[in-house]
């Protein structure tokens, strides 16, 4: 029989109690699919399992930790008032328990929450929840709730840094490890705080030590890769919250320990590339993730070559879409492929400056998606916001050359989020 402890320097995840946890969730939960998948596992030339969280009662994983924890609160206190902050699915999975023990919650959401987040949480929560929009980011979010929390004397339900809500998590590595039909080679996990990867994490060290652990987060929201490199927690000072479900600035003093103890590796993937691998997933496979819940399979390009021949886990974490950021993530996907591009180009108003544009600078095959220019008198040049489609990525340098020869003076604005979220 394995050990209970992991390594000393890390804090214990004991697998007693994870199957405790496992134990409680029963009826709650449901035991949620490892499936192969074909198309990956082909890509790959490995053989890919996908841990189908995204399919949990609540669409996310979130439910484990939240309800272990919550009814853990319910034994001890008499009718305990909760209140948890989230960007989504730790509130979905916080208001479904609260209704299923009868106990009151207090939901925080970023004030950016995609509506269908947010009305789900009224959904899971019915009559027993209140949810308070508040906050640019979740860490915003996040202050407001823990502020509310002490006035009111609550108890609060954290989203990743609680050995409780570690434990409920950890119940889906037990699950891969019952369903998997051979020895596995590799994990990939998402990581906003880092729960599910603390929690998966300490049952793999302990009941399967020679598989690899590595941790996911997109490029924009780097706080545990970034931790682990300076052996030390440190809150970043801007994130790209557009992998929500994973845009955490500063990870938890609990998961961090945990994380940097057991895990292989934490790498970072692009949020175009997740974008890309979500529409790929959904238009090929019938499969529907949220951003943070593609991460893990994002991260397998980095991991070719290693991973051929090997047996493959990814943890699809959760599925919680909105429909109206389709366009977006289409957009974003377009650009990461470079097929779309974006400038600010400079153009003399005398006539004929368009035409000489379109005529010698694009190629026929190109298409003006996007063209704003608005004239001003007395001024020799003006600018003119400019997107590009090309129909193949190497394109657009031509289009770079063409300009310079032209005479046009332009400035590259596809790595300018922020700008673009005005303009497109």
């Amino acid at each position: 029989m394995p050990s209970d402890t992991i390594a000393p320097s890390a804090p214990a995840v004991l697998l007693s109690n994870v199957e405790q946890a496992a134990s409680t969730l029963q009826g709650v939960i449901c035991e949620t699919l490892l499936q192969q998948n074909l198309g990956l596992s082909a890509a790959y030339g490995a053989t890919v399992y996908l841990k189908r969280e995204d399919l949990q009662v609540v669409r996310s994983y979130k439910i484990r930790g939240a309800y272990h924890k919550i009814s853990q609160l319910a034994r001890e206190q008499n009718q305990p008032e909760v209140v948890c902050a989230s960007a989504g699915n730790h509130a979905q999975g916080v208001a479904y328990a609260c209704q299923l023990l009868g106990l009151k919650g207090y939901i925080f959401m970023p004030a950016n929450t995609p509506a269908q987040k947010v009305s789900k949480v009224r959904l899971f929560g019915k009559e027993q929840v209140e949810v308070i929009l508040t906050g640019a980011t979740f860490d915003d979010t996040f202050q407001a709730a823990r502020q509310f929390c002490d006035e009111r004397g609550s108890s609060f339900v954290h989203p990743f840094d609680d050995l409780a809500i570690i434990e409920g998590q950890a119940t889906v590595g037990l699950e891969i490890l019952k369903a998997a039909p051979a020895p596995i080679d590799y994990v990939f996990m998402p990581i906003g705080g880092g729960g599910l990867a603390s929690g998966v994490g300490s049952v793999f060290r302990q009941l399967s030590p020679q598989t690899k652990l590595i941790g996911v987060q997109p490029l924009g929201a780097p706080s545990m890769q970034q931790a682990i490199r300076a052996g030390r927690r440190q809150a970043l000072e801007h994130i790209e919250s557009f992998v929500d479900g994973a845009a955490v600035k500063c990870p938890g003093a609990l998961t961090f320990e945990l994380c940097r103890e057991l895990l292989d590796e934490v790498v970072l993937v692009p949020e175009g590339q997740v974008c890309e691998d979500l529409l790929r997933m959904y238009n090929e496979e019938g499969i529907v993730l949220e951003p943070a819940g593609t991460l893990s399979i994002s991260a397998l390009r980095q991991f070719a070559d290693e991973i051929r021949g090997k047996t493959v886990v990814c943890v699809l974490s959760g599925s919680n879409n909105d429909i109206t950021r389709m366009e977006d993530i289409k957009e974003r996907a377009m650009r990461h492929q470079g097929l779309k591009h974006y400038f600010m180009v400079t153009f003399n108003q005398r006539p004929g400056a368009l035409r000489r544009f379109v005529n010698n600078v694009l190629h026929p095959d190109d298409d003006i998606i996007h063209f704003q220019y608005i004239k001003k008198n007395n001024k020799e040049k003006g600018p003119v916001f400019v997107g590009i489609e090309v129909k193949k990525p190497h394109e657009i340098e031509g289009i770079q050359q063409r300009m310079q020869q032209e005479g046009f003076a332009y400035e590259y604005l596809n790595e300018k989020q922020d700008f673009l979220s005005l303009l497109v």
